[in-house]
C-alpha cells in the first residue's frame, strides 16, 4: 500500500498508466471528431449557397478535457484509493476481532464501530477471514463460537452488535478464545481488541489469552474518556443528595444531571462538580415533596450508558407517616417523650404528621405509628382496624400503659405485666438482639453490638408465634412481631420508642427498621416478600428505558439487593404498576480502574474517523463522463438539436445526483432491516439531544 497524506493507495501499481495521459492527450487533438453528414438540398439551392454550420477540423479542448479526465478517474479508481487509511494488518493467518460489547462501551460506540469496520475492511484488502468475539455475556442465550466467516459477513455482525446494559465477562470469554485457538484455520491469526478502557479485574488475564492466537493489539479509551456512573441518591429532609463516581485520572470536572418524571419531561436540571483528584462527587438538591416524589429517574446528561441513569422507586420518595398523639404528650420533657425519638427517625426520609388517630386517617398515610397510647374508643378501633385491611401498616410500641393491661390491637397474646432484664432486684442482665430471620422485612440489617434491651412486654407462646415474629433478643424471646390483616400489616415492637426501655432508639438500627417498615407501606415491595417480580421497563446499553423484552425474566423481591444484572436481569423497573422496584446496574459495579499497559500487547486508541473507499466513486464518476462524452459526441456530429440537448443534460444531472446515494447504498443494511417500512408508520429522526427526542416521541404518541 502506497500512501500520501490522508490518501493510500491499495494497488499503486496501477497509477504508472498516468504517464499515458500525454500520449492520448497528443491523439485527441490530432484525431477530430467524425464529419457531420449533410444531405445535398436540391431544392434549396435558391435558399441559400452557403451552410452556415460547419464541422470542426479537430476535437474540442472541452471534449479532450473530460476523455482526459474519464481516463484518469479509470486508472486512478483501479488503483483502490483509501482515505483515512490506518496500517496494514501484519502478514498472517485470519482476523481475531474481539470487541468489550459491556455497559462501558456505549458512550462511544460508533468509534468502536468504525474501528471494526475499518479492521475488517483491511481483512477484505487482504483476503483475510474472520473471528468475531463479543465479551458481554448474550441477550438470554450463551455465548457461542462464531465460526471462520468472510469479511462481508463480519461487517453485517457489527452492524446489528449494540452495546449491553450488563458488563462484560471475560472469564466466559476466554473458553471461546481457547475453541479458537484449537481451530486450524485461525493459525499465526492477528487479534485485535476492542476494549472498553476498564482493567475490572481480568485484563491482564485476558490478554495473555489472547497473545496465544498471535500478535495483540488493544484499542482502549484514554483514562480521561473513560465514562462516569451514578450511584442511588441518598434521602434527606429537604430533597435528595446525588452521588456520582468517575475513573482515577478522569479529565471530567463536572456532570449535568436531569430527573425526569414518568412521561419523561424534565423536573429540575443541575451540575455535579468533583473535586481535584476525587474520584466521587455529591450534590444536595433541595426538591418540594410535590416534585421529589415524582421523579423515575436520575441521568447524566450526554452519558447515553446504563451507568449514566439511576432509576427511582418509592424508596426514594417522602411517604406520609402519621404518629398519633394525645393531651398526656410530654412536651416539657422531650428527651422522655416517645414522639419525639420517632420523630427524628422519621423525619430524615418520610414526610412526618402529627396528630389524632381521626384526624390523621382523614388523609392518605403509608405508615401509622402509635408509640404505648391511650385506650382507643371503638369509633377509633374501627378507623384504624379498617384502614390496615385496606393495606395500611399500623406500627405499635410498648410502654407502661400496655403493660397495665391487655389490648385487643395486637399481633400476638402477652402475659400479664412486663419482664425487666437488669436491676437491682434483677439477676438477669440486658440481653442484646439476635441477627433477624430470613422472613423478616429487617434482614440484612446489622445489629449492633451496644444495643441492649432492658425490659420488655412477653408474648404468650403460641404454635404460630415463630411465624409472626420479625425479631427476637439473643435468649429467643419476641422482640417484633407481625400479623398480616387483611391487605395490610399489624407490627408491635415490644419496647418503647424512647431510651427508658432500651438503647434501640438512640441506634442508627432504629432508622433502618423504620424505614424498611416505610418501604413495606403502599406502593412499595417489602424486602422480605418471597414473590416474584416481573419485569415491566428495561433499560437497553445505551441507556433508554423501554418495555421489557421476551428475554427478561423475573426477580424475587429478597434477591434484589444480591441478583447481578444480565441477559436475564437486565436493569429497568420489576413488579406491576402498583407495586415496582427500581433495578439498577451502577451499585452492583466494581470500582471503575483504568486498564494499565500490557506487556507484550501494542497499545492504541480509536480512530477517530473512519476509512472511505473512494474506488467505487471514481469508477461511477468515469461512468458519468462516460455518458457525458457520448452525447457530446452525437451533439457535435448534429444528431441532437437544443431540445435532445437539454433533456440529455438533465439525464445527466439526475445521473449524477444518484451517484451519491448509490454509493452509499452500497454500505447501508440489508434489504430485510427495512421491513418496517413496507407498513405506513408516524416516525421522528433522532437529533441525539435526549430532551428533544423524547418531545418528540411524545407528540407522535398522542398523535397515534
Amino acid at each position: 500500500m502506497f500512501t500520501f497524506g490522508a490518501l493510500s493507495f491499495v494497488a499503486p501499481v496501477a497509477l504508472l498508466a498516468m504517464a499515458l495521459l500525454p500520449v492520448i492527450w497528443w491523439f485527441l487533438r490530432v484525431i477530430p471528431p467524425a464529419p457531420k453528414r449533410v444531405r445535398f438540398p436540391a431544392i434549396r439551392l435558391i435558399m441559400g449557397l452557403t451552410n452556415p454550420e460547419e464541422s470542426s477540423a479537430k476535437t474540442p479542448l472541452w471534449l479532450t478535457l473530460l476523455r482526459l479526465a474519464l481516463v484518469a478517474f479509470i486508472i486512478v479508481g483501479a488503483a483502490h484509493p483509501v482515505l483515512n487509511a490506518g496500517n496494514q494488518l501484519p502478514a498472517g493467518g485470519p482476523l481475531v476481532l474481539v470487541i468489550d460489547d459491556g455497559w462501558a462501551a456505549a458512550k462511544n460506540w460508533a468509534a468502536r464501530r468504525d474501528a471494526a469496520g475499518n479492521l475488517i475492511d483491511r481483512a477484505e484488502r487482504d483476503a483475510r477471514p474472520v473471528f468475531v468475539v463479543t465479551t458481554a455475556p448474550g441477550n438470554g442465550r450463551a455465548r457461542a463460537l462464531q465460526s471462520l466467516m468472510s469479511a462481508d459477513d463480519a461487517r453485517q455482525i457489527i452492524r446489528a452488535l449494540n452495546p449491553k446494559p450488563w458488563p462484560v465477562d471475560r472469564e466466559a470469554a476466554i473458553s471461546v478464545i481457547n475453541e479458537i485457538g484449537a481451530n486450524k484455520g485461525a493459525a499465526d491469526a492477528n487479534v485485535q481488541w476492542l476494549s472498553n478502557g476498564l482493567d475490572e479485574g481480568s485484563a491482564a488475564e485476558f490478554a495473555a489469552a489472547l497473545r496465544k492466537l498471535g500478535p495483540l493489539t488493544i484499542l482502549a479509551e484514554p483514562p480521561g474518556g473513560l465514562p462516569s456512573i451514578l450511584l442511588p441518591p441518598s434521602s434527606e429532609r429537604d430533597g435528595l443528595i446525588l452521588h456520582a463516581r468517575r475513573a482515577p485520572g478522569s479529565v471530567q470536572a463536572s456532570l449535568g444531571l436531569r430527573l425526569r418524571d414518568e412521561q419523561g419531561g424534565v423536573l429540575a436540571s443541575k451540575k455535579l462538580s468533583f473535586k481535584p483528584g476525587a474520584t466521587e462527587g455529591t450534590l444536595k438538591l433541595p426538591l418540594p415533596a410535590e416534585i421529589r416524589n415524582r421523579v423515575t429517574r436520575i441521568e447524566i446528561e450526554g452519558g447515553n450508558h446504563a451507568g449514566g441513569m439511576i432509576l427511582v422507586d418509592e424508596r426514594w420518595r417522602r411517604r406520609p407517616v402519621g404518629i398519633a398523639t394525645d393531651a398526656t404528650r410530654r412536651v416539657d420533657q422531650p428527651l422522655l417523650d416517645d414522639i419525639y425519638y420517632l420523630d427524628r427517625a422519621l423525619d430524615p426520609f418520610t414526610e412526618v404528621r402529627l396528630g389524632s388517630i381521626t384526624e390523621l386517617l382523614r388523609r392518605e398515610l403509608a405508615l401509622l405509628v402509635l408509640a404505648d397510647p391511650e385506650r382507643l374508643s371503638g369509633t377509633e378501633r374501627r378507623l384504624v382496624e379498617n384502614w390496615m385491611t385496606g393495606g395500611g401498616i399500623v406500627l405499635r410500641f410498648a410502654g407502661p400503659r400496655l403493660s397495665d393491661g391487655i389490648h385487643r390491637l395486637l399481633p400476638v397474646r402477652l402475659r400479664q405485666g412486663d419482664r425487666e432484664l437488669g436491676g437491682a432486684l434483677s439477676w438477669s442482665k440486658p440481653a442484646s438482639l439476635a441477627p433477624f430471620p430470613p422472613n423478616s422485612p429487617f434482614a440484612g440489617l446489622v445489629v449492633p453490638g451496644d444495643v441492649k434491651i432492658r425490659r420488655q412486654v412477653l408474648a404468650q407462646p403460641s404454635v404460630d408465634l415463630p411465624d409472626k415474629t420479625w425479631a427476637r433478643l439473643s435468649d429467643g424471646t419476641p422482640i417484633v412481631t407481625a400479623e398480616k390483616r387483611g391487605q395490610g400489616w399489624l407490627v408491635f415492637v415490644h419496647t418503647t420508642a424512647s431510651p427508658n426501655w432500651s438503647d434501640l432508639p438512640l441506634s442508627g438500627l432504629f432508622v433502618g427498621m423504620l424505614q424498611n417498615l416505610v418501604q413495606m407501606s403502599r406502593g412499595v415491595s417489602s424486602g422480605a416478600d418471597n414473590r416474584l417480580l416481573a419485569p415491566i421497563q428495561t433499560v437497553d446499553g445505551f441507556g433508554a428505558l423501554s418495555a421489557a423484552g421476551t428475554g427478561a425474566r423475573a426477580i424475587r423481591a429478597n434477591q434484589f439487593a444480591t441478583e447481578l444484572p444480565g441477559p436475564e436481569h437486565p436493569p429497568g423497573f420489576y413488579g406491576d404498576k402498583i407495586s415496582r422496584r427500581a433495578f439498577n446496574l451502577a451499585p452492583k459495579l466494581a470500582e471503575m480502574e483504568p486498564m494499565a499497559s500490557i506487556s507484550g500487547a501494542q497499545m492504541g486508541t480509536y480512530q477517530t474517523t473512519r476509512e472511505r473507499d473512494l474506488r467505487g466513486g471514481l469508477l461511477a464518476a468515469a461512468l458519468l463522463l462516460a455518458l457525458a462524452d457520448i452525447i457530446a459526441s452525437f451533439a457535435l456530429r448534429g444528431f441532437f438539436g437544443a431540445r435532445r440537448a437539454v433533456a440529455g443534460a438533465l439525464i445527466l444531472a439526475a445521473l449524477t445526483l444518484a451517484g451519491g446515494p448509490a454509493h452509499a447504498q452500497s454500505k447501508a443494511p440489508p434489504i430485510s432491516a427495512f421491513a418496517g417500512a413496507l407498513k405506513v408508520r408516524i416516525a421522528y429522526v433522532p437529533s441525539g439531544d435526549r430532551r428533544i427526542d423524547d418531545v418528540s416521541r411524545a407528540g407522535l404518541i398522542g398523535l397515534a
